[in-house]
């Protein structure tokens, strides 16, 4: 049984596609807005232009997305208690798309080298979802602490 993820973004939901299109290389393989849904009474007046649901592919790894549930003229939902962690061979590619999520965002912990890892890192995009790039592995540097 596959688990997909679905985010959802309060309204920005387009946005945050473009957003990781330039950031993640991401790749929006299906968009269908609220005026083209076929129940319309899931729509409200000024919801037609957001996304009802959204799938996009970051490096095979497909992620969906959607502006349901959101009250046009309302706050936004905070994401809580998510992060979704990027594990990368390269330290170039890492801080490349540490600084891309970072740009609008929060720096939660720099990206640097750890103790169970060559570079960890966590930042909070513009969005509030928070993201760990991690490059190599935890066996990778078991040996050196003796687990």
């Amino acid at each position: 049984m596959p688990i997909v993820t679905t985010l959802n973004f309060s309204g920005r939901t387009e946005e945050a596609l473009k957003f990781y299109a330039s950031a993640l290389r991401s790749e929006t393989v299906f968009l269908l807005r609220f005026r083209n849904c076929p129940d319309q009474s899931l729509s409200r007046s000024g919801m037609e232009e957001l996304i009802f649901h959204a799938t996009f592919r970051i490096e095979g790894t497909e992620l969906m997305a959607s502006d349901v549930g959101f009250v046009p003229g309302s706050a936004a939902v905070p994401f809580s208690g998510l992060a979704l962690a990027l594990n990368l061979t390269s330290a170039s590619r890492a801080h490349q798309i540490f600084a891309a999520l970072s740009d609008g965002g929060q720096v939660v912990i720099p990206l640097a080298e750890s103790p169970f890892t060559a570079l960890y890192g966590i930042v909070k995009d513009r969005f509030g979802l928070s993201w760990k790039i991690n490059v190599g592995s935890l066996s990778q540097k078991v040996g050196a602490f003796g687990a």
